[in-house]
């Protein structure tokens, strides 16, 4: 009973931070199966959080879709293009130690807290639509941030949203909102590969989806509210992911 309650609490801290900055509360989601809920094996873990976030993401996408936050066009070639490289990176990832994984894993979440706290200058939304050089770009840089989701079993939304920026220069909230699409569309390819390998503990994942309902009502609101201090909640979710990676490295 315990254990289930731990599961829709960490569920729904993943899903207020998914939608809060459209990343995050997926690469949290390992770690909190893994040292809060008690799940043993890395490869499972990932498979459960994966299909977790997945289902999170989308929940959350179409609440930041009735709000007019999703860019359908950019969503849709980010996400194809990703759906492709996390189907390559969580087939490698199942082939790798699962304690090195979170080696890895635990690396990549300290190199991502540096980048976030870097100042970023705000930028105006680009107008036009979707033609072939940008969509080149937007896919290109889906197909990497696929790759990378897959391998270590997270959303990568944390990648996605400062990707879209960088491609599309659209705002901040409508880059959070964006992003879902192609979080779910990761977060599902991985949990279907994992799944097919046995790697995936349903009722566990069904608790994390209940939970992330709940708190994903809660970021949508908070990030309406404080989408002009972005730079304020970076920092704080940098802390927050130093914090997780450090406690990674210190039980590896």
């Amino acid at each position: 009973m315990q254990a289930d309650i731990l599961a829709v609490l960490c569920g729904s801290l993943v899903g207020f931070i998914l939608a809060l900055i459209g990343g995050g509360g997926s690469i949290l989601a390992t770690p909190l199966l893994l040292y809060v809920v008690g799940l043993r094996d890395p490869h499972v873990v990932i498979g459960t959080g994966a299909l977790a976030v997945a289902s999170n993401a989308f929940i959350n996408l179409a609440s930041h879709a009735r709000a007019g936050h999703v860019r359908w066009a950019v969503g849709a070639v980010f996400a194809f293009s990703g759906v492709c490289g996390a189907f390559i990176g969580s087939t490698l990832g199942k082939a790798v130690d699962g304690q090195r994984l979170l080696l890895a894993f635990a690396g990549l979440m300290v190199v991502v807290a540096l980048l976030m706290l870097r100042p970023r200058q705000d930028r105006a939304a680009a107008a036009g639509g979707m033609d072939l050089r940008r969509s080149l770009g937007v896919g290109g840089t889906g197909l990497g941030v696929g790759l990378l989701a897959g391998f270590f079993g997270i959303g990568g939304g944390f990648l996605i949203v400062p990707g879209l920026i960088l491609a599309t220069r659209m705002p901040m909230i409508e880059a959070i909102g964006t992003s879902l699409l192609a979080v779910g569309a990761f977060g599902l390819t991985t949990a279907l590969n994992y799944a097919w390998s046995g790697l995936v503990d349903w009722p566990v994942a069904g608790e994390y989806i209940a939970g992330g309902i709940l708190g994903g009502q809660f970021g949508l609101r908070a990030a309406v509210h404080l989408a002009r201090q972005k730079h304020t909640l970076n920092r704080v979710f940098a802390g927050v992911i130093l914090v997780v990676a450090g406690y990674m490295l210190w039980r590896a």
